[in-house]
């Protein structure tokens, strides 16, 4: 009962060329079959460059008008992150967009600094959680994968989506650090990241993953181009939570916007 079918989409993003990113996972995702759940990386539009800005997308914009025609054509949710320009500010937003059309947006709570994001995009205030086809889901976008007071599970979430460019350099961090926050929050967790090379010849590895509350791996493409497809049990998480019940003993805490 309550399964649910995911969709992680893994390929490599062209820098500053929206339009063609849009046509090429329109190929893409014609190869999917029945899902419920389609997840993009980070930026999916124009991956994370310095001028991804000059390609911002205004709300209700042709990147919107995308995400609600393939989530009716698949009826199921369409979710990733994009550059959205907003009353003068710069979001690096999380769109989760539903088949009739409704839609989420989280805009992303830790910006990374490393690389200025935080000079040019405003920060997310607002911790968001949707529902869907039975299912409660934490929207996550890269960076905030390291901060786990910000994703901790107050018996609000069943799955966390975490959409990220996130370079191979630092991949020993990805691969650590979703299971970490499936284990502490009993929860499944989904990380999708973009594969290939930047425009600063930075490499992406991808090693988009689905875990379990246990911290097992349900599903991992490595650096393969593709769209993989798997199911999640809500039964099993809730006898996993059940058998192995830590959330009982978590500390109380509120967090400071």
């Amino acid at each position: 009962m309550n399964d649910l079918r995911v969709t992680l989409v893994q390929y490599d993003i062209l820098a500053n060329n929206p339009a063609q990113n849009l046509d090429n996972l329109s190929a893409m995702l014609q190869s999917i079959e029945a899902t419920d759940l389609i997840v993009l990386p980070e930026v999916f539009t124009t991956g994370f460059c310095k001028s991804a800005r000059d390609y911002a997308e205004a709300p209700d914009g042709r990147a919107y008008q995308w995400l609600a025609a393939e989530a009716k054509k698949h009826n199921a949710v369409v979710t990733g992150s994009l550059v959205v320009l907003e009353n003068g500010d710069y979001y690096n937003r999380m769109v989760w967009m539903q088949p009739d059309g409704q839609y989420t947006e989280y805009n992303k709570r830790h910006l990374f600094r490393m690389a200025g994001e935080h000079l040019r995009y405003r920060d997310g205030k607002e911790r968001v959680i949707v529902s869907w086809r039975g299912w409660r889901v934490l929207l996550q976008v890269c960076y905030d994968l390291r901060f786990p007071v910000w994703s901790r599970n107050r018996n609000d979430y069943d799955l966390a989506v975490y959409v990220a460019n996130w370079p191979a350099a630092r991949a020993l961090h990805w691969k650590s650090l979703l299971p970490a926050r499936a284990i502490e929050n009993l929860a499944y967790v989904i990380g999708v990241n973009r594969i290939g090379t930047d425009e600063h010849l930075q490499y992406y590895s991808g090693d988009s993953v689905i875990t379990g509350p246990d911290g097992k791996t349900h599903l991992q493409p490595e650096s393969t181009a593709g769209c993989f497809t798997e199911n999640i049990s809500l039964s099993s998480l809730q006898a996993y939570r059940e058998a192995f019940p830590a959330w009982m003993d978590a500390d109380e805490f509120d967090i400071r916007t």
